[in-house]
């Protein structure tokens, strides 16, 4: 759940960027990365990272660490990767593209490194996500 209520929250970021980017850039083409890719993709992502920050739980024994550190390389990684890849012989709009995909990355990254925070915190369990542990006692 918290996976998923982040990746909510992220979709509204990413969308906010993408549309601020594009202003400022005039950055035009969008047929990988349009409000329909940016919905189902975000969302879809961080349901699984929140799946496998559940299997990090059971495997590891300092679980956040690792996990945190794991989607900080993974985010460095995907940056990385797209640095040196080219969608457009155009060297502009290869450029525009890099800082569209790479501001992505970057919050996505984050927010997926962060899934450890908000899951340990008691007011985010509370008021967000609707449990209250004390109903149970």
């Amino acid at each position: 759940m918290t996976g998923l209520f982040i990746g909510i929250i992220d979709t509204i970021i990413c969308l906010g960027y993408n549309i601020g980017y594009r202003d400022l850039t005039g950055y035009l083409p969008s047929a990988f990365i349009n409000v329909s890719s940016l919905i189902f993709a975000i969302n879809i992502l961080l349901v699984v990272v929140g799946i496998v920050y559940f299997w990090f739980i059971r495997l590891f024994a300092k679980k956040d660490i690792v996990f945190i550190v794991s989607m900080l390389m993974v985010t460095a990684f995907c940056l990385w990767k797209l640095q040196t890849g080219h969608r457009f012989d155009n060297e502009r709009l290869n450029s525009q593209f890099h800082g569209l995909l790479g501001g992505i990355i970057l919050v996505l990254g984050f927010s997926s490194a962060s899934i450890p925070f908000w899951f340990h915190n008691r007011k985010f369990e509370e008021n967000v996500l609707g449990t209250d542990s004390s109903h149970f006692v």
